[in-house]
Formats: structure tokens, C-alpha cells, sequence
């Protein structure tokens, strides 16, 4: 926005020293002025030893022609002290700000990763310095985590663009056109293609916060979610078991079903060749409801289940089948969690597996 050149603060501030200085000077003497007139006098008389000399002395006027001039000189004194003087106390006070506003240049230009870094005790400009490099610090991770978001989302896409061109190559070249097995893997490729712009989507409008909130009972999202998914857990042997209270929140249904359903296809999908079990409960705590699904599987560090909620993020025992999904599942609870004012968080279980626990708020 174009605006029209004024004063800088820091002669803003000097001018309104040398103001005050000028203001409290003239004030001074204004009262020593009044303190003299009132003792002082209008004439005076000389007294000899023995009589008093008839003539009178003029005393205020004589007062005035030497108060005068004095005066006008101490507060011209005044004057450029508090020019000067408020000059150098403003620049000193100005400094931090000077240096947050040179750290915003800085960030204009790409660059997060510049701190202002203020010294000193605690006070305004040391809040506001702080509170602006926490909002760097921030930027800076989001904007990496964007990065990379996007570079996973690029490979992700392409992986399929890929084959089918492969697959379009090969079928050119065939003399047989024996096309059927072709056209079944495009099919299989195309589907995969269209659940990750689907997930994608999704990711994309549970960040964006795009729904209306309504009164939402998240055991009846994780029993529907359990009732959809038991074909695949059938099938794959795994034993799916719900439990839990009612919990009442504010949300989006859509949205609270989709996380419900991702955290129990996560749960099933990485499980155990065999045998495999999952728990899906609903309890209610303090101002708060918690969905938890809980699975048997593989072991996993700590360090590693933290980093599973990153898009396109697998861990190194989970191998992609047909019903892997693509990646984002995790993402997009977390993504949906937050949306909601809930929060995310990944338990590694001590005899292998998973526990993943959604909690958010509660309503009446």
C-alpha cells in the first residue's frame, strides 16, 4: 500500500520530549515568577539611621528586566537539550524495533531462518521479538513440512502416470493386441490414481476447516466405520472388537467418520500375517472424548511411530498391498483432529503394534 511520507517515529518521540522538557521548564518558572511577585514588593524604601530617605525605588520592573532575559535563555537551554537528549533516548528506545523490522525484510524475501534473537530483560519490544521469531520458527517448519508434502504428492503421482504410460507402450507395440490384461492393469493404476487425489482432496479440506459443525456421537462414527470395514478384516483374519461410552462432541460427521474409518483401515491393514486383533473404544474424560484403535502387529520404535503421521510416511515393515491405501491415512486423522481442537497421538505397544488415540473436545 502506497502511503504518504510523515515524520518518523523516533522525531515524533524527540519532538514530544523537547515538548515536555519545554512545557515543564516554562511551568517552572512561571511559579518561581508567581513566588517572586508575591514577596516581592511594588517599591522600596531606603531608611537612614535616624529617618527614612523620602525617595522609593521601582523593585518588580527592575525584577522583570533581569528575570527576563534569563528566562528565555534557560528554556532555549531547555530546548536543546530536549532535542538532543530525546534525539539519542529515542534512538536507543527505537533500536529493538529497528531490528525486528529489519528481521521482517528479511523474511520477505524467503528467508525463515532468521531470528532476531533480542538480548536483555523482559519487556515489550523483547515480547514482541520473541513472539515474532516463534512465528518464524513456525513458518520455517510449515513451510518445510509444504516441501516436502509436495515433493511425496509429486512422486506419488507420478508412480501411476508412469505405468500406465509403460503400459500404453507396451500395448502399441504389440502385434496381438491382446489387450485384456492391459486394460485391467490400467484400471487397477487409474483406481489407485483417483483414491490418491480423493485423499488429497480430503487432506485439503480438513485443513482448510470447511464444514459445519454439528453434534456428532463419535462411538456410533467408530461403530459404523468397524461395520464398513469388517469384509476386509474377515478377510485378511483379523479380529475387530468396539467397546466404549458414548461420546458426545461438535463436528463435522463426514469428516469424524472418515478419521474414524482411516484409524481402523490403518489398524487392519498393518497387522499381523495372522491371527491379527484390533480394538476400537470410546471413553469420555474431563471436558474431553477420546477414540482409540489399537492393533497387533510388527514392533515399532518410538521415534519411528511419531514420524507415521507425515504424508506418504510407512514404516519400514509396512509393505504396500491392495489395500495399503496411499499413504496419507495418518496425515489426514491428525489433519481432521486438528480441525476439530483434538490432538493426535501414536503409542508404540510393548508386545508389537500400534496404539492411536484421538481425543477431543466434549460437549453436553
Amino acid at each position: 500500500m502506497d502511503r504518504a511520507p510523515g515524520l518518523s517515529v523516533r522525531l515524533k518521540l524527540t519532538l514530544s520530549y523537547a515538548g515536555f522538557l519545554m512545557l515543564a521548564g516554562a511551568l517552572l518558572l512561571a511559579v518561581v515568577w508567581v513566588f517572586l511577585l508575591r514577596y516581592v514588593p511594588d517599591r522600596a524604601f531606603l531608611r537612614s539611621a535616624d529617618t527614612m530617605v523620602p525617595g522609593v525605588f521601582p523593585v518588580r520592573s527592575n525584577l522583570l528586566h533581569v528575570f527576563a532575559p534569563r528566562a528565555a535563555a534557560a528554556l532555549v537551554f531547555l530546548l536543546v537539550l530536549g532535542l538532543a537528549g530525546g534525539w539519542i533516548l529515542a534512538g536507543r528506545m527505537l533500536a529493538p524495533l529497528t531490528r525486528i523490522t529489519d528481521a521482517t525484510r528479511t523474511a520477505a524475501t524467503g528467508s525463515l531462518g532468521h531470528r532476531i534473537d533480542l538480548p536483555g530483560r523482559n519487556d515489550e519490544f523483547r515480547e514482541l521479538a520473541d513472539a515474532f521469531d516463534a512465528m518464524l520458527a513456525r513458518l520455517e517448519a510449515h513451510v518445510a513440512e509444504q516441501q516436502r508434502f509436495a515433493a511425496n504428492a509429486s512422486h506419488e503421482l507420478r508412480t501411476p502416470l508412469a505405468i500406465t504410460q509403460t503400459l500404453l507402450d507396451v500395448a502399441r507395440n504389440d502385434e496381438d493386441h491382446a489387450n485384456g490384461e492391459l486394460v485391467d492393469r490400467l484400471h487397477a493404476v487409474n483406481a489407485r490414481a483417483i483414491d490418491l487425489t480423493e485423499a488429497l482432496l480430503l487432506l485439503s479440506r480438513s485443513d482448510q476447516r470447511s464444514f459445519t459443525p454439528e453434534h456428532v456421537d463419535l462411538s456410533l462414527m467408530a461403530e459404523e466405520a468397524t461395520e464398513t470395514l469388517l469384509p476386509l478384516a474377515e478377510e485378511r483374519g483379523v479380529t475387530v472388537e468396539t467397546a466404549g461410552d458414548t461420546a458426545p462432541t461438535i463436528g463435522s460427521p463426514a469428516l469424524l467418520l472418515q478419521m474414524a474409518t482411516n484409524l481402523v483401515h490403518n489398524a487392519i491393514v498393518h497387522n499381523m500375517p495372522e491371527q491379527g486383533a484390533v480394538w476400537v473404544t470410546t471413553s469420555v474424560g474431563p471436558g474431553t472424548v477420546v477414540l482409540a484403535v489399537e492393533n497387533t502387529g510388527a514392533k515399532l520404535t518410538p521415534q519411528l511411530a511419531t514420524t507415521l503421521v507425515e504424508p506418504f510416511r510407512r514404516g519400514t515393515d509396512r509393505i504396500r498391498t491392495n489395500h495399503t491405501g496411499v499413504g496419507l491415512g495418518l496425515a489426514i486423522v491428525k489433519s481432521i483432529a486438528l480441525a476439530h481442537d483434538g490432538a493426535l497421538t501414536l503409542t508404540p505397544r510393548a508386545g508389537g503394534g500400534l496404539c492411536v488415540t484421538v481425543t477431543l473436545p466434549a460437549t453436553a
